[in-house]
């Protein structure tokens, strides 16, 4: 695609996306995850600051009692937000686990979301492909990344393996290789299979989304018709 655009931040977007408007009469963004275009659509979730006393106990208990605990836990004290979170994310679990003792609510109670008042109306187009054909590309894509030097990538970082922004697909399963939990050939079945898992929960966010409106990944016309017969 033309003049295509690479951010990291949702105000990063924001300022890139208005700036392409003050050119443009459309401007398409593609990809993210589910929180992520719900930010840039809809406002950030204002979340409590956090008593780093607090912090310290709870990674101290895990590191003590283990994931199960963890899960539990979080299962225990909000088990609508445990049936949306990724229970295999250890972190994402503990800032949860925060906000809960911290603030004494569910997570959805804790959010206090500013709205943004956009210049501009948005369209929410999702793509939709045979599951099998779909899993095949993501094996596809992860031995692709393996052989432009994943693995050497990793490697760099194993000494930071620990922080937040390490903790994605592909590199923890890389990590556990590295640490001799497991072999090679293990690391990459794990990786494809939770690579697998994640597509499967992003999915199943963005159906609860009644603002999508969903086509056949190739229905390039389908698409061009729906959008222009709401902008005419």
């Amino acid at each position: 695609m033309k003049n295509m655009t690479l951010v990291n931040s949702v105000f990063d977007a924001l300022v890139v996306i208005n700036k392409l408007f003050e050119k443009n009469n459309f401007v398409v963004v593609s990809g993210g995850s589910g929180l992520y275009i719900k930010a840039i659509c809809e406002g950030f979730d204002e979340m409590p600051e956090m008593d780093e006393s607090l912090r310290t106990q709870i990674a101290n208990e895990y590191r003590e009692k283990g994931l199960p605990w963890l899960q539990r836990e979080l299962e225990k004290l909000d088990p609508d937000y445990f049936g949306l979170v990724d229970s295999k994310n250890p972190q994402r679990m503990m800032r949860a686990l925060e906000i809960l003792r911290s603030s004494g609510r569910s997570i959805a109670e804790s959010r206090n979301k500013k709205k943004y008042n956009h210049d501009f109306s948005i369209i929410k187009i999702g793509l939709e492909m045979d599951r099998d054909k779909l899993y095949e590309r993501l094996d596809l894509r992860f031995d692709k990344m393996i052989n432009e030097g994943l693995f050497e990538e990793a490697q760099k970082f194993f000494d930071k393996r620990r922080l937040n922004a390490l903790q994605t697909v592909g590199y923890k399963e890389i990590f556990g290789f590295l640490e001799g939990k497991y072999s090679r050939e293990e690391a990459i079945r794990l990786a494809k299979r939770n690579t697998r898992r994640y597509a499967k929960r992003q999915m199943t966010w963005f159906r609860g989304d009644d603002k999508v409106k969903w086509f056949n990944h190739d229905d390039e016309s389908g698409i061009v018709e729906y959008i222009a017969g709401i902008t005419e």
